[in-house]
Formats: C-alpha cells, structure tokens, sequence
C-alpha cells in the first residue's frame, strides 16, 4: 500500500460514486506551461477520476497576464466546464467582449459593477444535477478596493441553497491574504460544497473539510511551471528584489509544469463534501513514491 499522504497529494482514488458529484478545481493556470498542462492531462484526468464537473482558474493563461479568447477556448475543449478569472480579468481586451458571448467563463462577482460578463451561474452536469460557480476577489493587499466579497458571495449563496435549487456549489476566492481566505471558508461553511483560494500560485497543505460540511484549501496553487517565482521566469523578478529597479519585463517559465487544485466527492442529497484531496501531478511538485 502506498503512504496516505502520497495518495492524498497525488489524486483521488477514483471508484464508483452514485450518490453524488466528484468535483475538481485547478489553480491559476500560468502561460504557456500552464496551458499545455491542461490540455495534455485534463483530458484523461476526466476519464479516469470519472469527474462530473471542473473549474478551472485560467487568469494567467494568456502570457501570465490576463487570458484571451484563444487560449479560454483552448482550455474549454480540453475540458473544463467552466473558466474563472481574477483580478488580471480583463488585461487581455478581447475578453471584454468575448466573455459576453461564452457563459462558461466567469468573472469575480464584486468586480466594476459596470464589468460585461458574471461573477456567478448555474452549470449542469452531464446528468442534469445543477452546479453553481462564483468568485470574488478579497480586498486584503490587493492593488485596488473591491466591493465586499462577503455580501457579494452571500447573496449568491442565499439564492441557490444547497440540497435545493442546486446540488453543488463552487466558489472560488480570488486574493492575496490566506486569512481573508480562511474567513471566506467559515462565513460560507454550510453552505458550498468547496471554497477554494486562488491568487498567490503557492500551493497550502490545508485540505480538509469544515464543520457543515464545506471542502476548504487556502489555495489550489497554480498550473505552471514551479521553478520559477509564482510561475515568471526567475531572472527578472530577483534583478528587482536585488536591485530594486526593472530591466525587462516579466515572462513566465516555460519548463514542465505541474497541475495543482483540489478534488471533491460531495453528497446529492445535501451537496456537502465526503471527501476533499489536494492534487499535485507532474513536474517539480508530484510526490515521489517510493
């Protein structure tokens, strides 16, 4: 048998699940490292773990700054159900129309009130069951002020309850404090099936399950190339921390990357979360096993 926690960081154990959804959620997808993690492995991954549903966070696909409409669909046919953005969600301005006419990509819900596109919706499954997506972005260390993410999210959660109008619930908080994290899991413990942090590129070893039933990891980590720093090319980020000024710009790494997120098995009957493991495949980050 092999150790618990290589099983538990490498993926799930796929067997048969009827009773409810098996969910998965990656990170920050980073450049072109990043895209071509996902369309190489996400495919089989959907066959073999027998996914019912997966989100992806694909802010960072297009150049490590934003995603464009190529690149979304890219990740769209490889098979993730729906996209999530960030606060980079418009850097790439064809996404200001595109995400009008592709209901699968979702921006954070407390963004400009005058943004196109949603923070939140309800997805269906292969089978029909009714999965709802949402993000916000924290307001903790981020560059601008965001609308509160917690009315925002709880809004969203009041109007789809769990075990009624829909029988997962997703959502995805995009921000740079773990504790603005953590606090985002509690307040929505109960009543989603899995919060997820996104935003920082770290991988947190928090997996686990709330009181009410709430899958919860601080952050899924990003897919991407991890020699790096947070997925850029290391070069030019320690020119700055040295020296304090810039000289060229950001470029993200391009060697194998590693797919990072979280895997979920919920109930139908409640949409709460039976079992919750963190996911590291391939690259830097895949347990050696022994």
């Amino acid at each position: 048998m092999k150790p618990m926690i290589a099983r538990r960081l490498r993926g799930p154990d796929p067997g048969p699940n009827t009773s409810g959804m098996k969910l998965l959620f990656l990170g920050d997808v980073m450049g072109r490292a990043g895209r071509r993690a996902i369309t190489e492995r996400l495919p089989a991954l959907r066959a073999e773990w027998q996914l019912d549903f997966v989100v992806v966070n694909g802010e960072n696909a297009t150049s490590g700054v934003g995603l464009n409409a190529a690149h979304a669909r890219d990740l769209l046919e490889a098979g993730a159900d729906c996209l999530t953005l960030g606060d980079h969600a418009f850097d790439q301005k064809d996404m200001l129309t595109f995400i009008e006419r592709e209901p699968r990509i979702l921006r954070p819900l407390n963004y400009a009130k005058a943004a196109p596109g949603r923070g939140h919706r309800v997805f269906s499954d292969g089978r029909g069951r009714k999965v709802l997506v949402a993000q916000v972005l924290g307001q903790v260390f981020m560059k601008r002020a965001f609308d509160d993410p917690f009315s925002a999210i709880d809004a969203a959660l009041r109007a789809h309850p769990l075990g009624g109008m829909v029988q997962a619930a997703i959502v995805d908080v995009h921000c740079e404090a773990t504790s603005e994290k953590m606090a985002m899991g509690h307040f929505c413990a109960g009543r989603a099936s899995l919060v997820v942090g996104t935003h920082t590129h770290v991988p947190t070893g928090d997996a686990q399950i709330l009181p009410g039933g709430t899958a919860f990891q601080a952050d899924a980590g990003m897919c991407g190339d991890y020699l790096s720093v947070i997925g850029m090319d290391a070069a030019e980020p320690m020119r700055r921390f040295v020296t304090g000024m810039g000289k060229e710009r950001f470029t993200p790494a391009m060697g194998e990357a590693t797919l990072s997120g979280v895997y979920v098995e919920t109930d139908d009957a409640t949409g709460m979360a039976q079992v919750v493991r963190m996911v590291r495949l391939g690259g830097r980050l895949e347990p050696a096993t022994p």
